[in-house]
């Protein structure tokens, strides 16, 4: 018995040993792969960086494009630098620099581990750096590595293009893929930000032989190895490059937006900021430096894209959008008479009776009062602060169907939300339910008191007006979403009403300098209260919204100009007539009025040409039997 165990466990030791004899043939002589990957040892792994994807406007201008640029590596094991002065003026920087990188990178948390691996000393240098350093440069532990960059070959739309800027540390966490290594350039905002994953492409790996010295000696196995870098999706914007420029051009020397939208296909043809920068500012080695002139200027603020991070009260410009939900609420007619006297709310327009298309065209501030205390205050309760609580979110649940006080969804990053308010936000404000009513929050009628909205809403709202009750989600790039007709909650047989208004507000009401010969615009002006915070007085903004033509619109837009103390008709109102006109025919014939945008400056404010004042619209209206000019 004893003997038997002893042959068994010999069996076994031997069948083991040759199943380890066999395995190591196998390994040694039949199958080369583990031979490959010794031999590949010898090697070093060098990854190719593919061409980001090119951006392109509506009609395949070219907007942005990539180029190569070349990033300093630093293999810290491997330096030898005896010269750093040589080493400083070759590359570009004072000493002082290299210490502090060197200082950064000592102190970078992982130090024992990355000083094996080539780490970015330098980054983005062009080719023509790169070829004035190459002739001097023969510093060990030092590699250059390519890599692309962004050039524009125009110097617009910058804030809604966005900028290419180093991953961070939160970013390379949360890269699940690992797509990403330190000191790789990702899009940072803007189209370059939201659709990194379309524009970036597939990165590509090289095998270079090196030798003991770890000095490279050309291609490993003549590239057996190497896997090929796939270049980024190109994008077509929506934008029409002429139409971005012009509008940059007319908003030179002030400060806010142009919104332009395509109202059949929600489609973004123009998205002035201004002020604004150049987009190249932002590349190369100056990066840093440039970012941080930019960033800090907190007088103009030019790293904000105003048509979607500015929010602002609409002013009287939401008069339309208040005549629209009164007429669904049925607490007016389309022809019936609201007699507006001088009491409660100070107006521009005359004593007299409105409908809602008259009231549209002077602005009537006290028919939008009495129509708006009509929504909230429907008696649905008795008591009035009850009441008034319904009533207020109903009319915002009417409001967000517009897209008022909602992110619209745009397909770029930090969109802001704007505020329309209802009766939670009142409790909130005044420390309870049952705390207030119509009379605490009736300056929500007019477009002020705590409503705030982008410049793409109001541009969307104008959009709305055009379609008659229906829109897209405004966007940037052509063909990567499908959007669904979204539809407001009001009936579409009521925009006429309120369309016959804003085409009375163009031809014969406060917008007369929005008129363009043979194109019937339609329009609304609005003066907008500036409350800045920390400025005692504060000039009030210019706004205007407007579509053209009015059968089969083409055009939807929306003109803020901040502090130019005028009213609405004053400055937004012909901005926005040159960029219909530019859009729909192509050339400006009233030289005049174009002159007038460019000459204006409310920047500067030593050189700032006098206001000027609306020329007075004689309208007769029955009161005591006179005709009552009114602005």
């Amino acid at each position: 018995m004893k003997e038997n165990r002893i042959y068994i466990v010999q069996s076994v030791i031997i069948l083991v040993a040759l199943i380890y004899v066999i395995r190591l043939f196998d390994l040694q002589i039949l199958d080369t792969e583990y031979k490959e990957k010794a031999e590949r040892n010898k090697s070093k792994k060098r990854v190719v960086y593919p061409y980001r994807g090119a951006i392109y406007d509506r009609e395949g201008r070219l907007l942005v494009y990539s180029e190569p640029v070349f990033d300093l590596m630093m293999t810290w094991k491997d330096v030898t630098l005896k010269d750093t002065t040589r080493f400083c003026d070759i590359v570009g920087i004072t000493k002082a620099e290299f210490d502090k990188k060197i200082l950064e990178f000592r102190n970078e948390k992982g130090f024992s581990y990355r000083k094996i691996k080539p780490q970015p000393f330098l980054t983005q240098i062009s080719s023509e750096e790169l070829a004035k350093m190459m002739d001097r440069f023969d510093f060990n532990g030092f590699s250059f590595q390519a890599k692309m960059g962004r050039s524009y070959p125009h110097t617009h739309l910058a804030n809604s293009l966005g900028y290419l800027a180093q991953i961070s540390k939160k970013q390379l966490e949360r890269d699940t893929v690992r797509y990403y290594q330190q000191g790789d350039f990702i899009g940072k905002s803007g189209i370059e930000g939201s659709y990194e994953k379309f524009l970036r492409g597939k990165k590509g790996i090289e095998y270079i032989k090196v030798n003991a010295k770890g000095v490279e000696a050309g291609s490993y196995e003549d590239g057996r190895y190497d896997s090929a870098a796939v270049a980024g999706q190109n994008l077509q914007s929506t934008i029409d490059l002429e139409l971005q420029a012009y509008g940059e051009l007319l908003m030179q020397n002030k400060v806010g937006s142009i919104v332009a939208i395509e109202p059949t296909t929600g489609e973004i043809l123009a998205m002035v900021s201004s002020p604004s920068y150049d987009p190249n500012l932002l590349t190369g080695r100056e990066y840093s430096t440039n970012y941080q002139i930019l960033s800090s200027d907190q007088e103009h603020t030019p790293l904000v894209n105003r048509p979607i991070q500015s929010k602002y009260p609409p002013g009287s410009t939401f008069k339309v959008v208040q005549g629209l939900i009164a007429l669904q609420e049925k607490v007016i007619t389309p022809y019936g008479q609201v007699y507006c006297n001088s009491s409660v709310m100070g107006d521009h327009a005359p004593v007299g009776y409105y409908d809602v298309r008259r009231a549209i065209k002077l602005s009537s501030n006290r028919f939008f009062y009495e129509v708006m205390k009509r929504m909230v205050q429907k008696g649905v309760v008795p008591n009035r602060y009850e009441d008034a609580a319904i009533g207020l979110d109903k009319w915002k649940a009417h409001m967000n169907s517009f897209g008022l006080g909602e992110k619209l969804g745009i397909d770029i990053f930090n969109e802001v939300d704007g505020l329309i308010p209802g009766a939670a936000y009142y409790d909130n404000i005044y420390k309870g339910k049952g705390t207030w009513k119509y009379s605490n929050i009736y300056s929500l009628s007019i477009g002020q008191g705590e409503i705030q909205i982008t410049p793409l809403q109001l541009a969307n709202l104008s959009a709305i007006v055009a379609n008659h009750g229906y829109f897209y989600t405004p966007h940037l790039i052509r063909g990567m979403h499908q959007y669904k007709k979204r539809y407001t909650t009001v009936d579409s047989s009521y925009f006429k009403y309120a369309i016959d208004g804003m085409q009375d507000v163009v031809e014969s009401g406060t917008a007369r300098r929005a008129i363009v010969p043979g194109i019937t615009v339609c329009g609304k002006t609005g003066t907008v209260e500036n409350k800045t915070k920390g400025v005692t007085y504060a000039k009030d903004h210019s706004v205007f919204m407007a579509f053209a033509p009015r059968e089969n619109p083409k055009i939807a837009i929306s003109v803020y100009v901040e502090n130019s103390g005028n009213y609405g008709g004053t400055w937004a109102a012909p901005i926005s007539a040159l960029m219909i006109e530019k859009y729909l025919t192509g050339e400006i014939k009233n030289k005049y009025k174009e002159q007038r945008i460019l000459d204006a400056d409310f920047v500067h404010f030593e050189e700032k040409p006098k206001p000027i004042t609306p020329t007075p619209v004689s309208v007769a209206v029955p009161v005591n039997d006179t005709t009552v000019a009114t602005p």
